[in-house]
């Protein structure tokens, strides 16, 4: 059992990665983190009481719905997907895409989204 957690260069993100940490202590199981954003992830933000993997995005070559997907397709460890979330209008939903949307959609795996409270 593993938990992986998808991070965007975001608050969102950072808390979407705190919330994972958590449910990975919770549930006594390892993290995968898996860096959604174009730089490197800046290590001062990952949680040190967890055993941890990062995974590196390499290059907007793959949207970031289909990196995180294709990693789960392919590790059936991956319990369960832990996602950020962020308050959008209607008309925001329909003109933009939406990764969190996506990824909610269709994870094969359980999907634990989170949203800070700043941004309710």
């Amino acid at each position: 059992m593993t938990i992986l957690v998808a991070v965007p260069e975001s608050p969102e993100g950072r808390y979407a990665l705190g919330a994972a940490a958590a449910e990975a202590k919770s549930c006594a199981t390892d993290l995968v983190v898996i860096n959604l954003g174009l730089r490197r992830l800046d290590e001062s933000i990952l949680p040190r009481d967890v055993e941890l993997t990062v995974i590196e995005r390499s290059g907007p070559q793959r949207g970031p719905a289909d990196s995180v997907l294709e990693y789960v397709a392919q590790n059936p460890a991956i319990s369960r997907l832990v996602i950020g979330m962020k308050r959008r209008t209607p008309v925001g939903k329909a003109v933009f895409g939406s990764v969190s949307q996506r990824l909610l959609l269709e994870s094969p795996v359980p999907v634990l989204a989170v949203k800070p409270e700043s941004a309710a």
